[in-house]
């Protein structure tokens, strides 16, 4: 019998144990948890600075004086952009000067003009009188601005690469007396803050004598080439004048050699220079006769002027807090017709540096004197409804309206020293009446919320201390 007969005759089924392949266990892999990576904080952009609280009071003060001068000398206000035509300062400042050459925020906009953050507002401004046909008005047109400036600088000490200046210009007026003016508005400001400083003052002549000078002046260096720095050699040809404002130890020695501009100014330009200071004779504004000044602009003819803080004259001219001159010549190179003009500008970040260093003392802040409590909602919503009032009355009211406990809130009220303090809680708002705290002697007074502005008004009047109770 075959095999394969007897199992069609068994009547069991027969199965076939089949022995399953051992499986190996797989070890899984324990992925490591994901480091969590901690942002990185971002950080102020090289050479720019915030201007927290405690800086403010000083820059309040220096722009409420600022601000007072231009009202007390009738200078208006004017706000020019902070981006111009690039071709707006290489006109004006002078292709070859550092500013063009090192220090300018220039790119290329989407619709594919050059344009600069201003380095300067001068320029601007003398755009502005331009477009504006501000030669048509009473002449001098006088102006005053403040705002940010833009230069690729080395960051240091009072030197930002985003600093603020303010500045005034007097632009249709050739006269003396509007140079005078000028420095005197800026020796005022000044002694008004606090700060003692000297007025450095030379001229610059017209282009025509300052043209006989520098040829001079580069004959002079030329024969010391070689004891000047690399910049100095490169001024040589580009802009001797700056020559004479190198800060380099060798190269001041150098200057002290130089000739002097003042012996190769035209007749006008010397009587022009000698009625400026005449007229600061006359007010008595020091000054001091500085022939190396030359200013880093090429806009600038004839009067030119810094201001340094008082001390030592090397370390002072490093520190220079401002300067100006007059630049006869800057509205025609830029289209408009023929406009004598003179201006100044001020860094405040320095100002506000060496008020600080000074210690100089600000004003007092005026405090309010009247603190405003709330409990409850009710009374929260309330009262934001009578601190408006309080405003609109000109009074002026402290709050801390998203502090809930009224334990905490008088302790705001002690700490600012207010005389009185007002509470209104649920049964006030319903009854419509406000509690009148005195914080000295601790009495307290009710009163018809509808004449709460009247009594506050009287009580500070009179610096009434005690109350009636009723």
């Amino acid at each position: 019998m075959f095999i394969r007969d007897s199992l069609i005759m068994s009547p069991k089924k027969i199965t076939r144990k089949v022995s399953k392949p051992t499986r190996e266990k797989k070890t899984v892999e324990q992925k490591p948890k994901p480091v969590k990576k901690t942002a990185r904080l971002p950080q102020l952009v090289r050479g720019m600075k915030d201007i927290l609280p405690n800086s403010e009071p000083y820059w309040e003060f220096v722009y409420n004086k600022v601000a007072g001068l231009a009202k007390d000398f009738n200078y208006g206000r004017i706000e020019v952009p902070i981006l111009e035509e690039t071709n707006l300062f290489v006109r004006s400042v002078g292709r070859d000067t550092d500013i063009i050459e090192k220090e300018m925020y220039t790119f290329e906009d989407r619709g594919g003009d050059t344009v600069s953050m201003r380095p300067e507002a001068t320029a601007g401004v003398v755009r502005a009188y331009i477009n504006h046909g501000m030669l048509n008005l009473p002449q001098p047109v006088k102006l005053w601005y403040w705002g940010p400036m833009f230069r690729y600088d080395r960051p240091q000490s009072g030197r930002y690469r985003q600093f603020f200046q303010f500045g005034f210009e007097a632009l249709g007026d050739e006269g003396a007396i509007v140079d005078a003016q000028l420095i005197i508005i800026a020796h005022d400001f000044f002694k008004e803050i606090g700060l003692p400083v000297t007025i450095q003052i030379n001229s610059l002549g017209t282009p025509e004598s300052c043209q006989v000078f520098k040829v001079e002046l580069v004959a002079y260096y030329r024969s010391r080439r070689g004891q000047l720095c690399d910049d100095c050699k490169k001024r040589l040809n580009k802009n001797p004048l700056r020559l004479l404002d190198c800060k380099e130890a060798q190269c001041r020695e150098i200057r002290n050699e130089a000739p002097q501009i003042v012996d190769w100014l035209d007749e006008d330009s010397k009587n022009h220079f000698m009625k400026v200071l005449e007229y600061l004779d006359e007010v008595e504004v020091p000054y001091v006769l500085n022939p190396f000044l030359v200013r880093g602009l090429d806009y600038y003819t004839r009067t030119v002027f810094e201001i340094w803080p008082e001390g030592d004259d090397e370390e002072a001219r490093q520190n220079s807090l401002g300067g100006g001159g007059r630049y006869d010549l800057l509205t025609e190179l830029l289209g408009g017709r023929p406009t004598p003009a003179g201006g100044f500008a001020v860094g405040i970040e320095r100002i506000v540096n060496a008020m600080k260093a000074k210690e100089v003392t600000l004003p007092p802040v005026k405090k309010p004197k009247i603190f405003l409590a709330q409990l409850g909602e009710a009374a929260r919503t309330r009262a934001l409804s009578i601190f408006e009032e309080f405003r609109a009355a000109d009074i002026p009211v402290a709050e801390a309206f998203s502090k809930d406990s009224l334990k905490a809130q008088l302790e705001i009220a002690d700490s600012l020293g207010v005389k009185f303090t007002l509470v209104l809680g649920q049964k006030e708002v319903l009854d419509g009446t406000v509690l009148i705290r005195d914080m000295e002697a601790g009495i307290q007074e009710i009163v018809d919320q509808r004449k709460i502005i009247k009594e506050v008004k009287k009580k500070l009047d009179q610096g009434e201390v005690g109350f009636n109770n009723k």
